[in-house]
């Protein structure tokens, strides 16, 4: 008889409880995030995943959960961000102690993995994206497309019966055992206007800054026959993450060859890699700025400009601190400051404002999500320029964002008005730019 499983336990990532469970314990900590659907309990039971499972265990401590809004989870959180769903990764390390651990992003679980391994460099000590790529839908520059309308077809008109087999293991959509088993998945995960609110963030999403970001050692799996995600789009991974490798496997959508996966994911593990330096990040850069503060200062004399720019000041403190953002210093008549989720720094901004008008000062303010370089206390780099950019373009009361922001920030509620393709002194290219809605 095999050992039993240890029990699942909860943590909190801010106001949501986070199921887990952590089997194994060898040297290595390995995160597993899931893909579209999970729930712990179920999966373990399943032959092919509790397998899986039960493999990459062999060799280290894997940290399993279930994101928000989703299995064991809190389920009414609606459909999470990517930042939000960072943070769901962060809590469970906390909690199991783990700072620093190798991550496997699964499908859609991978875009979020990108962003963490550029984002908290520190944390992650290697990266395995496994049938996975940067964004869903085609766009002008990424001509990729997944079969994520297939996905939603089965949600409107089939879940909770197993005909996710169709598009997942069409191969054997007709065992009534891998139909049964999915059955209790789809419906254990979540209801289809759950799934669907999922499939619609899925869709909006944007990761494509990122793979330039990732530094840790990188690992691209995808299944030849996977008609869900095309083997295009981990190429185009591979293509974009400095020093990646790309291994192809038996299998489609649904893994089948568990054996060669563990055994590819090992080997990557298990080599001699140096930890890199963390001298880059992908960041949310914020500049604020005072406008018309050289009339201001001169219209109310130096000693009632300095209470006001102090009473500025603490308001700032505030509002980024509450926002979970690094005041990075002062630029005279603003700040610069920095973010680890787009969204955090775009509602900062619009807070900023609104404090701002209970002391009678008007501020302009943009953002950017991009590459800076850590430079002690300060910050610097090509995201550093173009967020300054972006602030200079906006409006008196205005809240501007790069393209880059928008594509991150999907499905946060937040909505912006296309202000065009701008031309951004000193950075190549032209720019679109948006404005935070009111």
């Amino acid at each position: 008889m095999s050992d039993p499983l240890p029990p699942i336990r909860y943590t909190q990532a801010g106001d949501v409880d986070i199921a887990y469970r952590v089997v194994g314990d060898g040297p290595i900590d390995l995160v597993w995030v899931p893909g579209l659907i999970s729930n712990l309990e179920i999966e373990w039971e399943d032959h092919v995943k509790g397998d899986l499972y039960q493999r990459l265990a062999g060799f280290s401590r894997l940290i399993t959960f279930d994101k928000r809004g989703m299995g064991l989870s809190d389920r009414s959180v609606g459909a999470p961000t990517l930042e939000e769903r960072m943070d769901d990764v962060r809590a469970v390390m906390d909690a199991v102690g783990s700072e620093r651990a190798a991550l496997i992003g699964n499908s859609e679980g991978g875009f979020m993995t990108q962003l963490f391994a550029a984002t908290y460099p520190e944390r992650t000590a290697a990266l395995i994206l496994f049938g996975t790529g940067p964004r869903s839908e085609p766009a002008p520059d990424y001509p990729i497309a997944s079969a994520m309308e297939g996905v939603r077809r089965i949600v409107e008109n089939g879940w909770g019966t197993g005909s996710s087999a169709e598009i997942f293991a069409s191969t054997l959509k007709d065992h009534p055992l891998v139909r049964e088993t999915l059955g209790r998945i789809e419906r254990a995960a979540g209801s289809p206007r759950t799934i669907m609110a999922i499939v619609d963030a899925v869709t909006r999403g944007d990761v494509r800054s990122a793979a330039p970001m990732i530094s840790a050692p990188t690992l691209v799996v995808h299944c030849r026959d996977d008609k869900v995600i095309p083997l295009e789009a981990s190429q185009w991974l591979v293509d974009h993450i400095e020093g990646a490798q790309y291994v192809e496997i038996d299998g489609e959508h649904v893994v089948y060859d568990t054996g060669r996966f563990v055994e590819e994911v090992e080997a990557f593990l298990t080599g001699d890699r140096p930890a890199a330096p963390v001298e880059r990040v992908l960041s949310t850069v914020m500049f604020s700025d005072i406008v018309g503060s050289t009339e201001k200062a001169a219209a109310m004399g130096d000693r009632q400009w300095r209470e006001l720019l102090d009473q500025h000041d603490r308001l700032v403190e505030r509002e980024v601190a509450q926002a979970g953002g690094r005041l990075i210093k002062s630029t005279g008549d603003g700040v610069l400051a920095t973010f680890d989720g787009p969204a955090r720094g775009v509602t900062c901004g619009r807070r900023l404002h609104q404090a701002m008008a209970t002391i009678g000062i008007d501020l302009r303010v943009g953002l950017h999500t991009g590459e800076i370089e850590l430079r002690g206390d300060d910050i610097g780099g090509i995201g550093v320029h173009i967020g300054a950019r972006v602030s200079g373009l906006a409006d008196t009361g205005e809240v501007l964002v790069s393209r880059t922001i928008t594509d991150l920030v999907a499905g946060s509620g937040l909505e912006f008005e296309d202000r065009g393709e701008h031309d951004l002194k000193g950075v190549p290219g032209s720019w679109q730019l948006y404005a935070l809605r009111s």
